[in-house]
């Protein structure tokens, strides 16, 4: 058997199985089934400069991906991405014609799908319109409460990056004309963006990444996460209350919120088109499916400019993506990912909290979609695969809470803030630190014992 056919048949690629035929075509099937072990790929193949090369692209890109830019260079995290996958095809260590074999198109098809129906939903006025129903009905006092659960809920079903480009103007607008300080509310839309989107596979990256090489049922993963995230979203709710008590009830607020001018007429078609995805969601439909069906209805319109839409999908994130499939898959090619797990088994990361662990480390360390891309390996040779899928969603995405860095999210509400108001990394990790802890500490009990 050639090394080509031992790659293909042995690589872990997700919903996207290579079909070696002479169309040479990808064939989609919905569903994946996951390596118990690293499957057996010789390293005869490779040069000793090539093995050498797959360490030094490996750990360039997790320095970068644990930095977020390369000392001295304007390197970020995709660029970085694009670098090491183009140096795991230059250097032999992907083969060029097996590259694509690598890439979980699934994944990535639903996260652009999913760009492009929240583009479609940010540029009609939906979450203007939202707030404005959710938050005229309140008194002030609930305002707090109101802005964590608006933003979880609607980062559970949407994807939590781009509700929070979408919120924090929002509440900026809504505390500067309430004159409301603004700090509490800003770290409730980071803060409750991830605790919201650990609910569903759709809510955040990783979480698609998971949902996709797991098979887990988009039903099945609300039914054990959507606990985890309403808890959460109290603890959350009442760690910022305790901590900005008093700068919340010292202010003198203005009971009179602005109205927000939306034209209902504008929302109909993006919301019934999301409604139906959802309903393929909760039907058992592929997630990636039925969100590309969702995202070509909306590409069909007398009125919305495509390029509109496109402007609104993170081509960045995208790439990244691609590029963290290729450097992973070189890696473990090259036996860098076999002497990861071989490690793991001197720390026993089968148990729960030791997994749950080096989850939160890792996802701190490089971020959370590549530590997912590594610890992905792990969990099928677990005793229980289901239950350590769900503890990776659960913890690689609760750990974002911890630093401003932790997520793209919480780097969103900061960056989008400014220059209004500067969040500094003591300001974030003062309520940063209580609430992962605590977010954590709901999550893995739940799993543990529910």
């Amino acid at each position: 058997m050639s090394f080509r056919e031992r790659f293909i048949s042995g690589t872990d690629r997700g919903s996207a199985f290579w079909s070696e035929n002479s169309s040479s075509q990808f064939c989609y099937d919905g569903t994946h089934t996951p390596q118990a072990t690293m499957p057996p790929v010789s390293l005869t193949f490779l040069s000793d400069a090539s093995l050498a090369a797959a360490y030094a692209i490996f750990a360039g890109s997790y320095l970068v991906f644990a930095l977020g830019k390369f000392p001295g260079f304007k390197i970020d995290r995709p660029a970085a991405a694009i670098i090491g996958a183009v140096a795991m095809v230059a250097f032999r260590i992907v083969p060029a014609r097996g590259a694509l074999a690598l890439i979980d198109f699934p994944t990535i098809v639903l996260l652009f799908s999913m760009m492009v129906i929240v583009g479609s939903l940010h540029l009609c006025g939906f979450f203007e319109w939202t707030a404005d129903l959710v938050w005229r009905h309140l008194r002030r006092d609930w305002f707090l409460p109101a802005v964590i659960f608006t933003t979880g809920i609607l980062s559970a079903f949407l994807v939590n990056d781009i509700v929070c480009l979408v919120m924090v103007p929002l509440v900026m607008n809504l505390t500067r004309r309430l004159r409301l300080p603004a700090l509490p509310y800003l770290l409730g839309v980071a803060t409750a963006s991830n605790i919201g989107s650990v609910a569903t596979i759709t809510g955040n990256p990783q979480n698609m990444l998971i949902g996709s090489y797991s098979g887990i049922q988009y039903r099945e993963f609300l039914l054990h996460l959507g606990p985890v995230a309403v808890a959460g979203m109290f603890f959350d709710w009442l760690v910022l209350w305790w901590l900005f008590r008093r700068e919340i009830s010292g202010s003198t607020p203005n009971n009179e919120i602005p109205a927000i001018s939306v034209r209902p007429s504008n929302l109909w078609k993006p919301g019934m088109v999301l409604a139906c995805v959802v309903i393929g969601f909760f039907a058992g439909a592929p997630p990636a499916l039925a969100s590309a069906l969702g995202a070509a209805a909306l590409l069909i319109s007398r009125t919305t400019d495509s390029h509109k839409l496109y402007g609104e999908v993170d081509w960045g994130l995208l790439v990244f993506f691609i590029g963290l499939f290729l450097i992973v898959g070189g890696a473990e090619n090259a036996g860098i990912v076999a002497q990861f797990l071989r490690a793991g088994d001197y720390v026993n990361l089968h148990a729960s909290e030791a997994f749950t662990l080096i989850t939160v480390v890792l996802s701190n360390l490089v971020s959370n979609v590549p530590a997912a891309m590594l610890l992905k390996y792990l969990v099928p040779g677990f005793p229980d695969p289901h239950r350590a899928w769900l503890l990776l969603a659960m913890a690689s995405t609760l750990a974002g809470n911890l630093t401003i860095t932790g997520s793209v999210a919480n780097i969103i509400v900061v960056e989008t803030a400014k220059p209004d108001l500067h969040i500094g990394f003591r300001q974030y990790f003062r309520a940063g630190l209580p609430v992962t802890l605590g977010t954590l500490l709901i999550g893995w009990a739940w799993l543990r014992f529910a």
